[in-house]
């Protein structure tokens, strides 16, 4: 029993170290990182439309060429 409550102590005090140790972003860095991330999303989103009118560039060729090329 005295094992098992040591090792309970152990655990505790292992999580209060590492989570008292995290680094602090100052509004500053916040910002840029929020920044950082919009850009990616529009890169992300840009990159979706690029590849839907591609699809969609294909599949009108695929029609025009069921029906003769018309």
């Amino acid at each position: 029993m005295k094992r098992l409550s040591y090792l309970f102590l152990a655990l505790f005090s292992l999580s209060i170290l590492t989570t008292s140790c995290r680094e602090q972003k100052t509004p500053d860095e916040k910002v840029e990182q929020a920044l950082d991330e919009v850009g990616e999303e529009l890169e992300d989103a840009s990159d979706d439309v690029k590849d839907a009118a591609e699809d969609l560039q294909d599949e009108i060729e695929e029609v025009k060429e069921e029906n003769g090329g018309k």
